[in-house]
């Protein structure tokens, strides 16, 4: 008999992910191995920054009163008495109409207020003229405007990229305190499928959802084990899965979750004693994704369609994973756009479309990336972004306003917004 599963909506099942989300702990790595890890502590300033005052272009450093009454009629000279490069101090504060040269990032010198772009002046013998007024603090950089002593710079949660690497140098952050890595497992499911190298026969094909898969978590920089390809085999399926739970922090399958006489996944869950979170969602492609806990570990049951394991990974696999670290940004980023194309498909549930997005003279254009159908292969690899389309809508026109999530995008959001 036939299983009759319920779709939940997507926002549904992605809260019921995140819901049985488990934390892993943490760990102390140095600076230069922290990319893409999410911190596990805030980043607090140390100190002031800028340090001192200092002068943001190479010119002079003067008093501004000195300046004063300067103009095109009436040209203030200045006589340098010396040099202060990036590093190194004045030797003494300045005097009436005297100046230091200065150059960029240099500490400002005792009694300077104000410094004068080399542009801003005409070079004489000893020295400079002047033909406009500064005033008090025109271009200095003062101590502490960018970060105070003791300020909150960055939260706990927040995935490390280059700029944020660049702050915890600034501040002497040698080692960062940051969550662990989960180690995922791979099984891609299905007596159809051959290796990669292997030639095609009749009734068979290649399986690309392993590699695809590796590929997503090497994206996100998490490490895996596959444990290759297993037939339709109940026993044989179960003594894998069983393995691969006990070696790795969850497991991602692919294919096997559908109704048929060889999709074995949900007796497998019943095997286990797995609790099945969800084994049908309302969207297109992926409804068939399951979801399931054993433990404090998630069993995720992808399609075995390429588009349709592509989406379930985007939209409930990559969240879960930077939820066990910690990250407090885990979805996908959404913009609006205008539909490039027309696409006349009803949708009695959500869908999401591979598209590319570029931005056009009328702003920004998302277009379909090609055939669509949840075995596509060709769409995912040219698109950029996920049309969203939600349920209960009957088709859309070339320039009506849509959704769409950005794929790949290093920077996430904190809230599930389709």
């Amino acid at each position: 008999m036939v299983e009759i599963r319920k779709p939940i909506p997507v926002a549904e099942a992605v809260g019921l992910v995140m819901e049985h989300v488990k934390p892993i702990g943490t760990e102390i790595i140095d600076l230069e191995q922290s990319y893409g890890r999410v911190l596990a502590e805030p980043i607090i300033a140390r100190h002031d920054v800028p340090p001192f005052d200092r002068s943001p272009y190479d010119g002079f450093a003067i008093r501004s009163l000195d300046s004063k009454g300067a103009s095109g009629n009436n040209r203030i000279p200045f006589s340098v008495i010396g040099e202060i490069g990036a590093g190194y101090l004045g030797d003494k504060p300045i005097g009436e109409k005297e100046a230091y040269r200065i150059m960029t990032g240099a500490q400002i010198p005792g009694n300077a207020d104000a410094v004068v772009m080399l542009e801003q002046s005409s070079e004489t013998e000893g020295g400079f003229t002047l033909r406009k007024p500064f005033e008090d603090g025109e271009n200095i950089s003062y101590k502490g405007e960018d970060a105070k002593e003791g300020e909150l710079l960055i939260e706990a949660g927040s995935l490390i990229h280059p700029g944020t690497i660049a702050l915890l140098a600034t501040f002497g952050y040698a080692q960062v305190k940051v969550a662990k890595r989960p180690v995922a497992g791979i099984l891609s499911t299905g007596t159809e499928l051959l290796e990669v190298g292997d030639e095609l026969v009749p009734g068979k094909i290649r399986n690309s959802n392993g590699p695809m898969i590796k590929g997503q978590l090497n994206r996100m920089g998490i490490s895996y084990r596959s444990y290759g390809m297993a037939v339709d085999d109940l026993d044989a399926c179960t003594s894998i899965v069983k393995q691969a739970i006990a070696e790795t922090d969850f497991l991602i399958t692919t294919g096997g979750v559908s109704v048929g006489d060889y999709d074995y996944l949900p007796a497998i869950y019943e095997r286990l004693g797995a609790k099945v979170l969800f084994n049908k969602v309302a969207m297109r492609p992926g409804s068939v994704t399951t979801v399931a806990v054993l433990g404090n570990k998630f069993l995720f049951g992808l399609s075995g369609n390429p588009s349709a394991c592509f989406t379930g990974f985007e939209l409930l696999v990559r969240p879960a994973i930077l939820a066990i670290m910690g990250g407090t940004a885990p979805y996908m980023p959404r913009m609006r756009a205008k539909l490039g194309e027309d696409f006349t498909k009803p949708n009695p549930f959500t869908r999401f479309i591979r598209a590319t997005w570029t931005f056009t003279e009328s702003g920004i254009q998302a277009v379909p990336a090609g055939f669509n159908k949840s075995n596509a292969v060709s769409s995912i690899a040219r698109g950029n972004c996920l049309i969203v389309l939600p349920s209960g809508t009957r088709g859309y026109a070339t320039g009506d306003a849509v959704d769409i999530l950005l794929l790949g995008s290093e920077q996430g959001v904190s809230e599930w917004t389709v």
